[in-house]
Order: C-alpha cells, then structure tokens, then sequence
C-alpha cells in the first residue's frame, strides 16, 4: 500500500474523532497531488448550533449535519483540482460525490464498508464518480487494520 495512502487514512480517521455524532463518526482528509495537506472535515452541525438533543433524533439530525466531505471542502479556499479526498469510515454518499467530482478531486480512497442501509446510495456515488473519471481507491479490512492503532 502506498505510504501517502496510509497517511491520508490516519489523518481522516483523526478528524472523524472529532464528531459528536453519537452514532457514526465520519472524517475526511484532503490532499493535493504533491501529497501536502489541503484540509479536514468531520460530520457535525454548523458552527454556532449547539451539540444537544437533536444529535439523537436522525430525523431532524440528517437535515441539519454536515457531511465530512462537504466540511473538508467548505474549510478550504484553495482550489482542489487534482486532490485526492480520504474519507472514514466509509465512502462518500452521492450528494458528496457530487460535490467532490464539482470541485475536481481526482482521486477517493476509502475503507471498504458493509452497511446495507446505504448500499444503494453508495452504489450511485462510485457509478457519478466513474463516470467523471475519478480514481477510486477501496482499502480492505486487512490495510485498515494495518493502519488503524487498535481499538481501546
């Protein structure tokens, strides 16, 4: 496995540590093509709107939170052509692969994932992406255990 891949991996499982989200952390990692850092997002609700109860409703969670991705774009000005995005735990829903191919990241890398409830989303995510030409990289469990320290 390619160091910087494991670097990226590292990094956007440290940023999903920082989400509140009581049941899925979720962390991204942007680099540009020299491999230097670019930004980092997690999934959480805006600044200013407070971590409360509303974490544990999904309902009104899933209209207010913002994806990992989408904050790792949004915390940057530097354009992103040519960046590869790492995300964790799993890959990026179809909205953000949207956004990610709008912005021109060439390159996703993600750990494998069996979440059924999001397969069909996830499915129209890597067709978008294949068909803009995006690189998409898929870590199996054995490189993210590689990589990963070991779960306290």
């Amino acid at each position: 496995m390619d160091k910087w891949d494991v670097f990226g991996m590292r990094l956007a499982w440290e940023a999903s540590r920082q989400s509140k989200d009581p049941s899925t952390q979720v962390g991204a990692y942007i680099s540009d093509k020299l491999h230097l850092p670019v930004s980092f997002g997690f999934n959480g609700f805006p600044r200013g709107i407070a971590d409360d109860e509303r974490l544990y409703d999904r309902v009104i969670k899933y209209k207010i939170i913002i994806h990992a991705e989408v904050n790792a774009i949004l915390n940057t000005t530097r354009e992103l052509n040519n960046c590869t995005i790492y995300t964790y735990p799993f890959q990026p829903c179809s909205q953000c692969a949207s956004f990610l191919i709008q912005k021109g990241i060439s390159r996703v890398v993600w750990p494998v994932s069996d979440i059924k409830r999001w397969i069909d989303d996830f499915t129209i995510a890597q067709d978008l992406l294949n068909e803009a030409g995006v690189a998409i990289v898929i870590l199996s469990p054995e490189q993210i255990a590689a990589i990963l320290p070991p779960q306290i």
